[in-house]
């Protein structure tokens, strides 16, 4: 009976760490406490009604590379979903070719050097020009796959449009398993963009914010679950 007793009480144990591991997981996103910085300048801020972290690119940070990233501390992630609400907009001073580049990395590497990621050109969205409303949601893979390699290797593949409204909060859910991903916008049933081939493969990391050259971007209450 002892024994008995003993194996259905692991069993309870063990039922309660799983049901735990598998509850939701949010970040308010209203402090930069438990946040890790890379090329990125963060602060705790209210915009359009909610409270907020507004990230902006440093003066002097490199122009070229993609890694701007706001590191959530043990937000470690495999398979799963991730929710937040975002805005970005060309910054001040930003150059002509801004888009306010806005979204989120996952699967990040420990020392940042890969992770893939969606993101968002909100300036796009209700362009005149029907090509730059095409490029209007983007996945890329770093540091192999930036933006440029996969519009020319594999036009229309990667990216899509997406109605967005420049420094407006946007609603965006990213569903991930295995080597297969999916962007939803706005809180859409049908996703905006679909990738059948994750370019790190299967693959676990954390999640971080990501902008984009010369933006201004505001997150929000960030949420993952499974």
């Amino acid at each position: 009976m002892n024994a008995m007793r003993l194996i259905y009480t692991s069993l309870i144990a063990g039922a309660g760490v799983l049901s735990l591991a598998a509850q939701p997981r949010t970040f308010p996103l209203d402090s930069t406490d438990g946040l890790k910085l890379n090329k990125v300048s963060a602060e705790a801020v209210s915009f359009k009604g909610r409270k907020a972290i507004r990230v902006t690119e440093p003066a002097g940070a490199p122009s070229q590379r993609e890694d701007r990233l706001v590191i959530l501390a043990g937000a470690e992630f495999e398979d799963g979903t991730i929710e937040v609400d975002l805005a970005g907009q060309p910054g001040g001073g930003a150059t002509e070719g801004a888009r306010g580049f806005v979204g989120v990395a996952f699967r990040v590497a420990p020392d940042l050097s890969k992770y893939e990621c969606f993101y968002l050109r909100p300036t796009n969205g209700r362009a005149d020009d029907q090509v730059r409303r095409n490029h209007s949601a983007q996945y890329v893979s770093f540091p192999d796959f930036p933006w440029p390699k996969l519009r020319k290797e594999f036009p229309e593949k990667y990216e899509s449009y997406v109605d967005l409204v420049p420094g407006e909060w946007t609603k965006v859910r990213i569903e991930v398993g295995g080597v297969k991903a999916r962007l939803y916008v706005h809180g859409n049933q049908q996703p905006t963009l679909v990738v059948n081939d994750l370019k790190l493969g299967p693959a676990k990391g954390a999640i971080a914010l990501w902008i984009g050259p010369g933006t201004l971007a505001h997150f929000s209450n960030l949420r993952i679950g499974k």
